[in-house]
């Protein structure tokens, strides 16, 4: 009888063990696949922000960030002038430095990046600059070869055959030999968006493309760029026009009253999408009283010194006539 006990209670034992055993086994593989599964998907964002504060100085931009942007997304940054847009987007590539928070970008931690590995975060973006900041002194194709030369091409042949196939892809080959100041505004940004396509960049930042241009020409540098994004590059676009997210859609971020929301179309102000087309940028409207002053300044100059150059020119006469 005993060891009838003894071996019942084995068996018991036994089998509660193994029952456990494929609880404890069943529960851990599902905890690991969720594991996983999270891992993964924080791998394939391109961009993680997590509680970021975006600053100017003493100034606060934006407050407690939470940005995640996956590898192949086309993302808009909507907001009014001055709602920090385009101090996201420099955050992006160390412009302005991230002081709190948890900030990572290609696997780059913003928060501890080293000044010599900045060059090289670098290089894995395109930017697009609203003002176009072309160099005025050289052609297209030789504002294209700068670029490259100064990220470290050498190879002649590699060069010039970089240079027309980014010019072939925004349609501007015909116009290498030209210089910015005879292209229009909507040539000079398909430039600007070649110079950003130059070291095959697996994110394109754009700021206000369209801000210089009118709405047609500024529809079709829209479409470029969404042609660019389904080839597998991600674009994100800082812009006020909302008419661009009804042309080409893509996840939408609202900044304002210093934050950073993820909106659906449907849910952005009336007042915001009727924003003018060619609205001024930040720093033109910042640094527009200085510019005024100034203009008023030279304008009261040329007034002080028109009398003068008169009684000049009275003095001449007389004495010519005297003569």
């Amino acid at each position: 009888m005993k060891q009838i006990l003894n071996s019942i209670t084995t068996f018991i034992h036994c089998d509660f063990c193994k029952k456990s055993r494929t609880y404890y086994s069943t529960e851990w593989r599902e905890s690991n696949k969720k594991l996983s599964a999270r891992i993964s998907m924080e791998e394939n964002y391109l961009i993680r922000y997590h509680d970021v504060d975006i600053c100017q100085g003493e100034s606060v931009i934006l407050q407690h960030v939470q940005w995640n942007i996956a590898q192949g997304e086309f993302v808009y940054l909507l907001g009014k002038v001055g709602s920090g847009k385009s101090s996201l987007l420099k955050s992006l590539y160390v412009e302005i430095p991230i002081k709190t928070g948890t900030a990572y970008i290609f696997g780059y931690d913003l928060y501890k990046i080293k000044r010599r590995q900045i060059p090289f975060l670098r290089r894995k973006i395109g930017i697009i600059f609203q003002d176009f900041q072309l160099l005025t002194d050289r052609s297209v194709y030789n504002n294209l070869v700068f670029v490259l030369k100064a990220t470290g091409w050498k190879n002649k042949e590699e060069i010039a055959a970089q240079v027309t196939q980014v010019l072939q892809q925004v349609g501007m080959e015909h116009a290498k030999n030209k210089f910015p100041h005879q292209l229009s505004g909507g040539e000079q940004q398909r430039v600007v968006i070649a110079r950003a396509l130059l070291n095959s960049p697996e994110l394109i930042l754009a700021d206000e493309p369209t801000g210089n241009v009118d709405s047609e020409t500024g529809e079709k540098l829209m479409a470029l760029l969404h042609e660019i994004h389904q080839a597998g590059t991600t674009v994100i676009v800082a812009t006020h026009n909302v008419r661009w997210v009804e042309l080409f859609p893509g996840r939408i971020f609202h900044c304002k009253t210093q934050k950073v929301e993820e909106q659906n179309i449907s849910k952005i102000p009336d007042d915001e999408s009727a924003l003018p087309i060619n609205e001024p940028t930040e720093i033109e409207e910042v640094f527009s009283d200085e510019i005024n002053n100034l203009h008023d300044t030279l304008t009261d100059l040329n007034e002080e010194a028109l009398p003068e150059k008169e009684q000049e020119g009275t003095k001449t006469s007389e004495n010519e006539t005297e003569d």
